[in-house]
């Protein structure tokens, strides 16, 4: 079964889709958003680019635990 291609996003976008998840902003760092929600160990580092790159939005949807379906239908 393939996966569908990411789109190319904002670290604004990906944010807002990590927000609706459930995920909640901690702090800011330089030009990343440090992302954290209950139950995981894991933070999410969202780079607040204007192009998110697909393997680090990959990376970022894999951490939070989301598939790629999941992630895409929250944009």
């Amino acid at each position: 079964m393939n996966t569908p291609r990411l789109p190319v996003i904002s670290g604004h976008v990906a944010v807002k889709a990590f927000t609706k998840a459930g995920w909640k902003v901690r702090r800011q760092t330089a030009s990343h958003i440090i992302m954290k929600k209950e139950g995981f160990s894991v933070s999410l580092s969202v780079p607040l680019h204007t192009e998110v790159k697909r393997g680090t939005l990959r990376d970022l949807i894999t951490d939070s635990g989301m598939t790629v379906e999941d992630f895409i239908n929250r944009i």
